[in-house]
């Protein structure tokens, strides 16, 4: 990718179940009570399957947000403490992967091989799944999205109703963000709520 062109656009979608006629929303399902865990000792390959409790997970999010939330004056200057807070997260992991699979793996050439791998082997190693699919624009061919329902992120923090459309979803751009910059693939990255029809969730449940 040639330094003088313009950053790749990536959007995490929350995707969320919307009843018709209805303006209650709600998360769609939870998923396993753990969710993958990125942590390392003296040997990088010690304990890689460790796991993390969703609930232990859930609590210190929502404590960074009401942490942040002291410090911020609109919801735009939050979700960018978050990426930030991410934005770390995202070059320790790829820092991290990279040593762990130093042995067998390839450096990747392509900005759209590295985006296969986040949402892939990466999105393992943080949530335990790879994420629910990645797709390109058809638009624009430098946009991309990455669907997830429900992020954990989400799950247990309540946006009160002056925050509007705060999505905690910033905390998982900000990692993307991080690991892309990481390998030399700078992106913007940015994340949105999109509702789900029931008979989209309903298809999705017999998949």
């Amino acid at each position: 990718m040639n330094a003088g062109n313009p950053k790749p656009n990536i959007h995490i979608l929350d995707r969320r179940l919307t009843y018709p006629g209805s303006n209650y929303s709600y998360q769609v399902g939870l998923r396993d009570v753990r969710v993958g865990s990125s942590s390392s000792s003296t040997s990088y390959n010690y304990n890689r399957t460790a796991e993390v409790s969703l609930s232990a997970f859930g609590y210190l999010m929502s404590e960074m947000v009401q942490y942040s939330q002291t410090r911020v004056n609109s919801i735009e200057s939050l979700e960018r403490r978050l990426e930030e807070a991410g934005f770390a997260v995202g070059l320790r992991v790829l820092e991290i992967q990279a040593l762990r699979e130093r042995t067998n793996a390839k450096r990747k050439l392509r900005f759209l091989q590295m985006l296969q791998w986040i949402s892939t082997d990466m999105w393992k190693v943080l949530f335990g799944k790879t994420a629910d699919s990645l797709e390109r624009s058809t638009e624009n061919t430098d946009e991309y999205m990455i669907h997830e329902f429900q992020p954990i992120t989400n799950v247990f923090v309540s946006v009160p109703p002056d925050l509007g459309q705060m999505n905690c979803a910033a905390y998982i751009a900000g990692i993307i963000a991080g690991a892309l910059e990481g390998a030399f693939f700078p992106a913007e990255v940015s994340a949105h709520s999109v509702e789900v029809s029931e008979v989209e969730f309903e298809l999705r449940k017999v998949k």
